[in-house]
């Protein structure tokens, strides 16, 4: 096993420690990815903090991108040298929702405990969502990684991990939207602005945006939305109704775990239309609807994990909007940072103000 560095969560809602843990070799199937960049994202947050409980000490970061420096037994398709993204996707590809093309919600169990891991004198060490990124280095599955250009800039390259597919994917994948349909996203943050641009590059005939402060809503606009509705308003949805020519949107985009967003989301449906929910609240946060309303216009509730993405299929396809100019990943990066200076990357991020902070590492 080799000594690297990485950024431990032993308390939750305490800072992260920097401090040595060791990593075990790629075993079969595995490959070992020499870190470039991570990102940062909320639900790396929200673990930390302990919304969502899960065992201690542990390594998040699920948002990343490197070069593949060792591969395990039985490893095809990618060498040593190629550069990759790596996710959190790990699927099994045999349960029924893998083989029906929804690998994002595997019925499989990994024991994230049990993983490639370990502090220095062979404690256990969460690899948390299969990826443990907050660290030089990782092991994962090969299935959780994908192969992008060599030239293509890691920190631009990491946002495709989780926060880009998770947004485009969620209008492109989940809603189905239809060239000339109208779509509400609530939250302008990392997730909502990838969102929009989802539905721009599908083809939306509006888009309005729903956030909390101009300046966001001014940023959505950059990345395509038609309209921005401010959700301090007394009854935000009546101001989207008129930017939609008096109807109702076909799909809702909610971004955002904030409860308010989901209990408000059917406001801005029209018939027929549905919300796809992609932000997480906390455990036990509950939400409350009028069944009877959505029944008589036929509209519908879609849970969203990470965009419902095929990885293979829809990283490649997003690389090529980028390259085309189609598709923004640098306009996304509010700031870089080094791994020592994770914590008050974290900070800045929970102000809301930040798209995406990224933590490059320098070798």
């Amino acid at each position: 096993m080799q000594t690297i560095k990485a950024a431990v969560c032993h308390d939750h809602g305490a800072p992260l420690v920097i401090e040595d843990i060791k990593l075990a070799a790629p075993a079969m199937g595995e490959v070992e990815v020499t870190l470039d960049a991570v990102a940062i994202c909320h639900s790396d947050i929200s673990y930390a903090e302990g919304a969502w409980g899960g065992h201690l000490p542990a390594v998040y970061g699920h948002e990343a991108a490197g070069q593949i420096t060792a591969i395990g037994d039985g490893v095809s398709n990618v060498a040593v040298g190629d550069a990759v993204v790596v996710t959190l996707i790990r699927s099994c590809g045999t349960c029924p929702t893998c083989a029906s093309g929804k690998p994002t919600v595997c019925e499989g169990r990994f024991d994230t405990t049990a993983g490639p891991i370990t502090t220095v004198d062979g404690s256990k060490v969460d690899q948390a969502m299969s990826c443990g990124a907050f660290a030089e280095k990782v092991v994962v599955h090969q299935g959780q990684i994908v192969k992008i250009p060599t030239e293509m800039s890691r920190p631009a390259a990491c946002l495709l991990s989780c926060g880009v597919i998770t947004g485009v994917g969620a209008v492109v994948n989940a809603a189905g939207l239809r060239a000339g349909q109208d779509v509400v996203v609530i939250g302008a943050g990392g997730v909502g602005l990838n969102a929009i641009q989802g539905a721009r590059i599908a083809g939306a005939r509006r888009i309005v945006a729903v956030d909390m402060t101009e300046e966001k809503l001014e940023i959505a606009k950059s990345f395509g939305a038609t309209h921005g509705v401010l959700a301090t308003d007394k009854s935000p949805w009546r101001a989207s109704y008129k930017a939609l020519g008096g109807r109702g949107a076909d799909a809702v985009i909610v971004t955002v775990g904030a409860i308010p967003a989901y209990e408000q989301a059917l406001r801005y449906l029209g018939r027929a239309g549905r919300a796809i929910l992609i932000g997480m609240p906390h455990s036990g946060a509950k939400a409350t609807y009028e069944p009877v309303m959505m029944a008589a216009v036929g509209q519908g509730l879609i849970g969203s994990k990470m965009g419902d993405v095929v990885i293979q299929r829809d990283i490649p396809w997003m690389v090529d909007l980028y390259q085309q100019g189609r598709l923004k990943l640098d306009e996304l990066i509010s700031g870089t940072w080094t791994l020592d200076q994770i914590n008050e990357a974290i900070a800045d991020t929970k102000t809301g103000a930040a798209k995406r902070n990224v933590i490059v590492f320098e070798r």
